[in-house]
C-alpha cells in the first residue's frame, strides 16, 4: 500500500456523521435520473419575476442554458426580499478592519446603498449589458458595488486586488470596461498599498475606461484626473434612492472573472444569472447546513471566485450574516484569526489549506489562547488539504467535534462541486477527501485514451452532464471555451486535474494536470511568469514551473537565459523580481529565480519545460532522447546545486 493511500483513513463515527448519509444517496438520485423534476423544484431557492419555459436548453451543446424564458434578479433576491420580511434589521455584514475598525449592516442598510450607488451608476451613464471593472480591497464597498451592478444589468469584472497594473490592463482590455471601480490604497499587514496608482498604470495601456470612481479608504494621496476620476462620495448622494431591479433573463450574463490558462491571456469565465444564483445558493445549503442564527466567515478575498460566490451571492441569498475582513490572517500577530472567531462569536469558518498550513507554524498555542467553542462547522477550499492539515484543524480549531467541509470546484464550476453534504446527510469522512458529488455533477475519472479507470487508479476527473453553476463561455472567445473544456473528452467537461476514486466511492483531487500552478489557492498560469520574463529586455528564455511546498502548496521557480548584455549584471533577479511584481502583482512572484546558459529543448526548439522540473526536482527526467543538447541539462542541474549551497550557508 502506497504512502498516499495509507493517509485515506476513515475517522472514527461521531453521532453527526451519519453511514447511511441521511438523504443524500435519495437525492442525488433524483438529480440525476430526473434532472427536469429536481431542478424545477430547486428552482424555488429564488424568487422569479417569470418563471421559466424550459428548465434545461441542451439544443447547442456545450453551450447549455439554463432556467429558459426565466426573469429574476439576484440584487433583489441578495437584498429586497429580505427587507420585506424578518431580516430587515439582521446584521448582512460583520466588517473588521486590520486595525480593529468594525462596522456593522443590516439588510436594510445594504439594500439603501444597493440602490444609492446603483441609482449613481444610472446617472453616470451606465446600461444593462456595459462592462465595469471593480478593483477594491475587501471592504463593504466591494460587496455594495458587485449587487448594484447586478441591480441594473451591468455585467462586472471583479480582479483581485493583489494583482498588478498589467494584469488589470489585460482584464480591462479584454472585457471592454467602460468604468473601473478602485479606492486610493488597500490596507494590508499594517501597510498601504496603493491600489490608484496601479489603476492609474493600467490605464495608461487601455483606451476604453472614460470613469473610473475611487473610494476613499486610507487617506494616502492619489492623483485624481479631471474629467475621469471621480470620489464615490461624491456619487453616492445621502438619501434614500430607489431604482428598480432590472428583469434579467436567467441567461444573461451576470459577471466576468478572468482565470490562468495553459497558453495565452487568462481567460473571462462568464456565469449566468439564473443558474450560478440557483447553484450557489443551494450548494451552500446542501455542504454546510447554515441555520438563521449562524455567523459565517468565509476567509477569502472577494476577488476570487469563492468570495464571488460564498461571501456574497450565496450568503445573502440565503439571508446570512458574514464576516469581512480586511487584512492578513497573520496580522498584527498569528492569533488574529482565532481573535475574530471568539470576539464574533463565529459558527461556520471556510478558508484554505494554504492559510490553515500557515498557522499550523506557529503551534497550538496560539488557537488555546482563544474560546473557539462557537465553532460547529469547518471548511476548506481552493486546493486539496493535506491529511496532516486536516487532522490539525480537525483537532486544534474544531476541537475534534466540528466536521470538516473539504470542497472541490474551480472558477468555471461555480460552486462546490465535489463536497460533503451536512444538510442531505454526512458521510464518515476521510482526511484529504472532499467525499461525493454534489446532487447533479456526475463524475468520471479516466484514462487519457478515454477509458474509465479502477478504484484507487489515478486520471482525469470529468463531469458527464451539465449543471445549473457551470459558466456559459469564455468571454469573446467561445472556440477556445469548446477546445479547452470540451475537445479533450468528447461531450464531457474536463475539470483539468488528475483525481482517485476510492473503493468506497470517494473522491481525491491530486491537483493540476495542466500547466496551471496552485499557489497558495491561487490559480496561475505558468506561462504569464514566462511571458512577464520574456518582456523583460533582459531576459532571452524562460521555463516556469511549480515546486510542491507544504505551506503555499506550490510555490513559483523560473529558470531564465538572460541576454548577453545582462550576462554580468549581478541585480539581474532583483530586478526580474520587481517586474513581475508590478506587472502581474505579488502572488506571481517567483520564490526561486535560476540564471542558467541554456534550457533543455527538442531540436524543433521547444522548450522542455518537464525536464527542467524533473531535474531541478530531483526526479527521473523520462524520456529525452529528442533533447537537443544535454549539457543543458547540467545547466540546471548546476544551478540548483549552487542554489542549495547559497541558502544552506
Amino acid at each position: 500500500m502506497s504512502k498516499e493511500e495509507e493517509s485515506r483513513e476513515v475517522l472514527p463515527t461521531k453521532e453527526y456523521y451519519n453511514p447511511k448519509m441521511g438523504n443524500y444517496q435519495e437525492v442525488y438520485r433524483r438529480s440525476i435520473e430526473e434532472p427536469d423534476r429536481f431542478w424545477q423544484d430547486q428552482s424555488k431557492i429564488l424568487d422569479w419575476f417569470k418563471g421559466f419555459d424550459e428548465v434545461l436548453d441542451d439544443s447547442n451543446p456545450p453551450f447549455y442554458r439554463w432556467f429558459k424564458g426565466g426573469k429574476l434578479n439576484l440584487s433583489y433576491n441578495a437584498v429586497d426580499r429580505h427587507v420585506k420580511m424578518h431580516r430587515r434589521n439582521k446584521a448582512a455584514y460583520i466588517w473588521i478592519a486590520e486595525n480593529g475598525e468594525e462596522k456593522i449592516i443590516t439588510y436594510d442598510g445594504l439594500y439603501r446603498r444597493v440602490n444609492n450607488f446603483a441609482k449613481a451608476l444610472l446617472d453616470m451613464g451606465m446600461k444593462k449589458g456595459d462592462r465595469v471593472v471593480i478593483y477594491l480591497p475587501m471592504i463593504l464597498e466591494a460587496p455594495v458595488a458587485l449587487l448594484a451592478c447586478a441591480r441594473i444589468g451591468v455585467i462586472f469584472s471583479f480582479v483581485f486586488a493583489g494583482f498588478g497594473a498589467g494584469a488589470l490592463a489585460d482584464r480591462i482590455k479584454d472585457s471592454g470596461a467602460k468604468m473601473v471601480i478602485t479606492s486610493d490604497g488597500a490596507n494590508r499587514s499594517g501597510k498601504v498599498i496603493d491600489l490608484k496608482g496601479i489603476v492609474d498604470e493600467a490605464l495608461e495601456q487601455t483606451s476604453s475606461v472614460g470613469t473610473v470612481v475611487v473610494v476613499k479608504r486610507t487617506g494616502n494621496s492619489v492623483n485624481m484626473e479631471e474629467g475621469r476620476d471621480i470620489w464615490w462620495h461624491d456619487v453616492v448622494k445621502d438619501g434614500q434612492a430607489y431604482v428598480d431591479p432590472e428583469w434579467m433573463d436567467s441567461t444573461d450574463p451576470l459577471y466576468i472573472l478572468y482565470t490562468s490558462g495553459t497558453t495565452g491571456k487568462p481567460k473571462g469565465v462568464l456565469h449566468s444569472t439564473g443558474g450560478y444564483g440557483v447553484w450557489v445558493a443551494s450548494t451552500l445549503k446542501w455542504a454546510f447546513d447554515p441555520q438563521e442564527d449562524d455567523r459565517w466567515w468565509c476567509a477569502a478575498d472577494i476577488g476570487w471566485v469563492t468570495g464571488h460566490s460564498y461571501i456574497v451571492f450565496a450568503p445573502l441569498i440565503l439571508g446570512l450574516t458574514s464576516i469581512m475582513y480586511e487584512g492578513a490572517i497573520t496580522y498584527p500577530a498569528p492569533d488574529r484569526m482565532w481573535e475574530i472567531i471568539e470576539r464574533y462569536r463565529v459558527n461556520i469558518l471556510y478558508t484554505s489549506p494554504t492559510a490553515i498550513r500557515t498557522l499550523m507554524r506557529y503551534g497550538e498555542k496560539y488557537p488555546r489562547m482563544h474560546d473557539l467553542s462557537t465553532l460547529k462547522t469547518l471548511g476548506t477550499v481552493g486546493e486539496p488539504i493535506n491529511p496532516s492539515a486536516w487532522k490539525w484543524y480537525y483537532e486544534n480549531i474544531g476541537y475534534s467535534r466540528c466536521p470538516i467541509i473539504d470542497t472541490y470546484w474551480q472558477t468555471e464550476t461555480g460552486g462546490f462541486a465535489i463536497a460533503p453534504s451536512l444538510n442531505l446527510g454526512l458521510p464518515p469522512l476521510k482526511p484529504g477527501s472532499a467525499t461525493f458529488p454534489m446532487p447533479g455533477i456526475e463524475p468520471t475519472i479516466l484514462t487519457d485514451s478515454g477509458k474509465e479507470v479502477k478504484p484507487n487508479e489515478k486520471g482525469f476527473i470529468v463531469y458527464n452532464r451539465p449543471w445549473p453553476g457551470m459558466f456559459m463561455t469564455l468571454y469573446n472567445d467561445p472556440e477556445r471555451f469548446k477546445s479547452v473544456y470540451f475537445e479533450k473528452f468528447k461531450g464531457k467537461y474536463y475539470c483539468g486535474d488528475y483525481a482517485v476514486k476510492d473503493s468506497d466511492g470517494y473522491y481525491w483531487l491530486l491537483g493540476r494536470a495542466d500547466e496551471v500552478l496552485n499557489v497558495s489557492g491561487h490559480r496561475l498560469g505558468t506561462i504569464e511568469v514566462e511571458d512577464a520574463l520574456i518582456t523583460s529586455q533582459e531576459v532571452a528564455e524562460a521555463a516556469v514551473f511549480g515546486k510542491p511546498d507544504e505551506v503555499k502548496g506550490e510555490v513559483i521557480v523560473a529558470f531564465v537565459v538572460v541576454k548577453e548584455s545582462a550576462a554580468d549584471d549581478r541585480d539581474i533577479v532583483p530586478k526580474l523580481r520587481k517586474r513581475i511584481r508590478e506587472d502581474l502583482g505579488p502572488v506571481y512572484v517567483p520564490e526561486e529565480i535560476h540564471i542558467v546558459k541554456s534550457l533543455p529543448k527538442t531540436r524543433s526548439g521547444k522548450i522542455m519545460r518537464r525536464v527542467v522540473k524533473a531535474v531541478a526536482l530531483g526526479q527521473v527526467p523520462g524520456d529525452i532522447s529528442t533533447l537537443e543538447n544535454s549539457a543543458s541539462v547540467d545547466e540546471v542541474k548546476a544551478a540548483i546545486e549552487e542554489f542549495k549551497k547559497v541558502a544552506k550557508n
